[in-house]
């Protein structure tokens, strides 16, 4: 499958999939002109690695980051939705 059609987006999703799937790019045509292309994502999604996890630790770590507790969180939230939304959340 080369070439697919607005209508085929509907009725041929499967097969579009399993083209897809195959690493193939499908051309789009509206009104008998070719006006874009679909194909498959070029990069794998990242793995976070246990030396990737352990940077971002030793990163967090020189932030300095206030610890807060969960009530405090809270309150924060609260008053930022207070801030973004007015009085009437419940």
């Amino acid at each position: 499958m080369e070439f697919v059609t607005t209508t085929q987006l509907r009725t041929k999703s499967p097969q579009i999939l399993a083209q897809l799937k195959l690493g193939k790019s499908i051309r789009l045509i509206h009104r008998s002109k070719v006006v874009g292309t679909i194909k498959p994502p070029e990069n794998e999604p990242k793995v976070m690695t246990e030396a990737k996890i352990n940077e971002l630790k030793k990163i967090i770590k020189a932030m300095n980051l206030p610890k807060l507790s969960q009530k405090q969180m809270e309150k924060n939230y609260r008053d930022h939705l207070m801030k973004k939304y007015g009085k009437g959340i419940s």
